[in-house]
């Protein structure tokens, strides 16, 4: 038997295959699930196999409505934190959300994508950490190995790149500074989700 690239593979090569190929059938199964999951509209019943599948979720936090997950058991969310709409949550790597985090309706962190430049395309990871009281705008995008300092703030439809300090405002593609937040004793709390999304 030969892989993709022609080379004559042992017998100890095609067992390891196999085995990777059935975890990622597996994996993928998952995902889907969690897919049809995120659909029901009850916080409480997607928590609860959110939580099964290996997400930490804090207390009081919130993940709305059609969010897909990449590999749940690397995600870690924080308290009181709310995750809108149609998000996508990367954990291909580690991915994890402080507390007091607002993530808008259709964002995307991404912890893993593919090196250009490599002649095979392969994969590549990094951690993605945002820490609390971080505020992401709709539609914005995050990027591999990035850490969003404390009660930083992305505009809606941002790209980051590159590590956002504790309180600056960032916009633009790719993110730039744009300002800084004029408070930086936070101290509050998000409240309630609405019932059904």
């Amino acid at each position: 038997m030969k892989d993709k690239t022609g080379k004559e593979l042992s017998s100890d090569e095609i067992a390891s295959k196999a085995g990777n190929r059935v975890s990622t059938i597996l994996l993928e199964l998952e995902v889907f699930i969690l897919h049809l999951v995120s659909l029901f509209p009850s916080h409480l019943i997607r928590r609860f196999f959110y939580r099964l599948a290996g997400i930490k979720i804090g207390s009081g936090s919130t993940i709305h409505t059609g969010t897909h997950f990449y590999n749940p058991g690397n995600i870690v969310i924080g308290e009181d934190t709310i995750v809108g709409e149609d998000a996508v949550l990367d954990g291909r790597n580690k991915l994890h959300i402080g507390n007091h985090v607002d993530i808008a309706s259709e964002v995307m962190i991404y912890n893993a994508e593919h090196d250009v430049e490599s002649p095979d395309f392969h994969a590549v990871s990094e951690p993605v950490i945002i820490e609390d009281y971080v505020f992401i705008g709709p539609r914005a995008i995050i990027l591999p190995g990035v850490i969003i300092g404390t009660g930083a703030v992305v505009a809606a439809g941002t790209v980051v790149t590159k590590d956002v300090s504790a309180f600056e405002i960032v916009g633009g593609v790719p993110a730039k500074v744009i300002g800084e937040r004029k408070h930086k004793n936070l101290d509050y709390r998000l409240g309630r989700a609405a019932w059904f999304r």
